[in-house]
Order: C-alpha cells, then sequence, then structure tokens
C-alpha cells in the first residue's frame, strides 16, 4: 500500500477503538479527546499499518510528516499554525510545553480524522454573572485550554466594553461560566472595565 492506502487504514482501524475522552469544556457543556487519550493506540496502529510521524514545531508553523515506513520517501505533511500560552505562575518553558501539547494534539486530531464537538454550533446557556472581585491564585483553578479561551474572551469584552457595557455583559452571561472560571476571567479584565460589567443593571 501507499502512503494514503495506509493513511486511510490507519483512520478506519483508529475509529473501531472505543476511547473515552477525559477532556471537558465546561463552557459549551462537552467532552473532547486529550492526547493521552488517543496516542498509544494510535501509534500502535500507526506500527501495524507500516506508518510512522514526525513532529516538528517551528516559529509560525508546527507540522506532522507521517512517513510510509516502507517506501520513506512517501510522506503526507500536515500543519497547523503555532499559538502562545500565558498561565500564571508558570516559567516560559512550561509555557511552551503546554503550546507543544496542544499542536500536538491538533496534528493528530487532522491527521487521523477525529470527530471532536464543532464549538461553532454550540449554544450554551444563559448564566447570571457574579460579581467577583479578581483573586491573583484564580487562574490556577482552571484547566490551561480554559485560560486560552478566557484570556481571549477578556480582549472581546474589554472592547466591546468600551463602546456598549450592556452587551458586553450579556457577552459574559451567554458563556455559562461557573465560578472559578468566572473569577479567572475577572483576573484578565482592567479595574475600568470590571467597574463598568458591575455598574450594569
Amino acid at each position: 500500500m501507499n502512503v494514503y492506502q495506509k493513511l486511510n487504514a490507519a483512520r478506519a482501524e483508529f475509529h473501531t477503538q472505543k476511547l473515552n475522552k477525559s477532556g471537558h469544556n465546561k463552557f459549551a457543556g462537552y467532552k473532547y479527546f486529550e492526547l493521552a487519550d488517543f496516542i498509544v493506540p494510535a501509534l500502535q496502529i500507526f506500527e501495524e499499518v507500516g506508518l510512522t510521524s514526525v513532529i516538528q514545531f517551528g516559529s509560525d508553523v508546527a507540522t506532522m510528516t507521517i512517513v510510509n515506513t516502507e517506501k520513506p520517501d512517501e510522506q503526507i505533511i500536515v500543519t497547523s499554525p503555532m499559538s502562545e500560552a500565558n498561565l500564571k505562575g508558570c516559567h516560559p518553558v512550561q509555557n511552551l510545553g503546554a503550546v507543544q501539547t496542544y499542536i500536538r494534539r491538533y496534528l493528530w486530531v487532522a491527521a487521523l480524522e477525529i470527530v471532536e464537538h464543532d464549538a461553532v454550533d454550540s449554544s450554551p446557556a444563559v448564566k447570571e454573572v457574579k460579581r467577583i472581585a479578581p483573586n491573583d491564585n484564580a487562574r490556577e483553578l482552571v484547566s490551561a485550554e480554559d485560560l486560552v479561551y478566557l484570556e481571549e474572551l477578556s480582549v472581546q469584552v474589554t472592547e466591546q466594553c468600551s463602546v456598549d457595557p450592556v452587551a458586553a455583559k450579556q457577552m459574559v452571561k451567554e458563556q455559562n461560566l461557573d465560578n472559578d472560571q468566572m473569577q479567572a476571567l475577572w483576573s484578565y479584565l482592567d479595574a475600568t472595565t470590571r467597574r463598568k460589567l458591575k455598574e450594569v443593571k
């Protein structure tokens, strides 16, 4: 088989596996595969069909090269843009490790056509915003993936709040955040934005 046939065979075999999703997105209420949930069976299947993979990280793009072990010149390359993490209390190298773990997961998801929840179509329930003061330890209470989302959300909320605080507060309500997530979000917002949100009735 050529490299494309082998990859299709690997995908077909992978999707016969019964794997548990340990990741949990609290915003939209769905579970997803973390890297540890599928990496071992994926590697075993690759070995069975005669494939191997090499992942490399560049400054802008990460690549996963899938190689036909019987004909190494036959290769398929999967790419993903690089990102960054800013986890509170972590050294730069720890943030780098978090990014690489996420990117590895996304490359494998693309390579094996792993089906994930479509967050774009998700419609989380509305939940009342709690008035919570910033907490220096707030970001330590939520997952790294949640922190990435919350930091991006804080930028959108801040921009919206400068124009329309009512709409900004509604934006936060629609995320259906739990107490820990709300504290973490609050820690990303500046004092002016927090004050405007609190003033909204």
